[in-house]
Parts: C-alpha cells; structure tokens; sequence
C-alpha cells in the first residue's frame, strides 16, 4: 500500500445499535472499517497484512469522525459521508470502489450495470471482487451493489446487506 503515512496507525472501536464497529485511520485517511459481526481477528489481521509496521496507537480523530458519521448514518440522519479515506487495490478495482462511492443513498447498481459503465460489460465477476475487497463498507457502500436477480453477497453477512437497504428505503 502507497501512502503517505506519518508511521502512525490509530484504532478505535465503538458501540452502536447495530453492533460494534471498529475504525482504523491514519492522521489524514480513513484505511479501514471493520462492521459487526466481525471477529477482532479479522480487523488485526487487516491491519497487519496491509499495514504492518507501523506504530499502533488507540484514538485519532479521523477515527472520531468515522464513529460519528457512522452512528449518524445508522441513525438516519447522514446519507452522504464526508470523511477522507484511501482505497489500497488495483487500479481496476480502484475504479469499480470509486464509482460505488457515489452511488446514492437508497438506490442500487447491479455489478453488469457497474461493469457497463466502467466500460467494461463481460466485468460483472471482477466488479463483485472488487466489492468483497473493500476495506470500507458504508463509507464506499457496496451493500448498494446487487446481483440482477437478487441482493447478492455480502462479506459473509448478507442480513447485514439486507438490512443497511432496507434502512435506506430500498425495497429487497
């Protein structure tokens, strides 16, 4: 991962109604989300396998940020996230993550319609890789990201999918 890290990881962790979450920042990036159900093993081997060697620390205000915006999301009252944030992928799936990143709150994309537009139609597989890659679910919303013929998956939660659109009105 290129980035222009100060040799600081911060961590944080947060209740909400919906389960925990846990946060990982930089002093200027959001790099990692970790949502309910997810082991702390999982979140740790994230943050070793992409960014081991740096200094670990509890806090950061990033951190703060995600936590308040995430509760304000779940709370309905944010549709839009603000925060800055970094996506560590591919070039290709750089491209499918920044598109998810804008579709808006309570409406859906079919990985064919993403493939589509990224002009690249035979893509449906790649686009939903690239979705099971991203590092921050909610932020860049890949629960918007269905299949033609249903919800599709979701990073081993699919309830979870279903009910982040349910929340935003969209009709499953």
């Amino acid at each position: 991962m290129k980035t222009e890290f100060n040799k600081k990881l911060f961590v944080h962790k947060f209740k909400t109604k919906w389960g925990e979450f846990r946060t990982a920042a930089t002093e200027s990036k959001l790099v990692l989300i970790s949502m309910p159900g997810e082991s702390v093993s999982y979140f740790d081997d994230k943050i070793a396998e992409k960014l081991g060697g740096l200094i670990v620390e509890q806090g950061g205000k990033l951190n703060k940020q995600a936590e308040r915006e995430i509760k304000a999301y779940l709370a309905g009252n944010l549709k839009k996230f603000t925060i800055d944030f970094e996506i560590d992928a591919s070039p290709f799936q750089k491209k499918v993550l920044k598109f998810v990143s804008r579709i808006p709150y309570g409406k859906t994309y079919s990985y064919g319609e993403i493939a589509l537009k990224l002009g690249n139609p035979r893509a449906s597989r790649a686009v939903g890789t690239a979705n099971a890659r991203n590092n921050l679910p909610l932020i860049i919303p890949c629960h918007r990201v269905v299949a033609a013929n249903g919800p599709g998956g979701y990073g081993g939660d699919l309830s979870l999918k279903i009910k982040l659109l349910r929340h935003e009105g969209v009709r499953i």
